[in-house]
């Protein structure tokens, strides 16, 4: 199982999902009406190094962090 962290005003709580990549994530949360109006803003990280590749590979226990756009100073 994948943990899925949600930061920021996501204010979902965390999940853990049995996923294989990023992609797999994006799938599920684009099929979440709370969900997915974040997917394509928010940046990811795994185990707090942001990825960019949809198919990066996912291993149990991992930590995924949706980080969306703040503003601030």
């Amino acid at each position: 199982m994948v943990k899925i962290e949600f930061l920021g005003p996501i204010e979902i709580d965390d999940i853990e999902l049995d996923i294989d990549n990023l992609k797999d994530l994006s799938i599920y949360m684009k099929q979440d009406e709370n969900l997915k109006e974040w997917i394509d803003i928010s940046a990811v990280a795994v185990n707090d190094k942001i990825i960019t590749t949809p198919d990066y590979k996912l291993n149990s226990g991992d930590r995924v962090s949706i980080l969306p756009p703040v503003c601030g100073g």
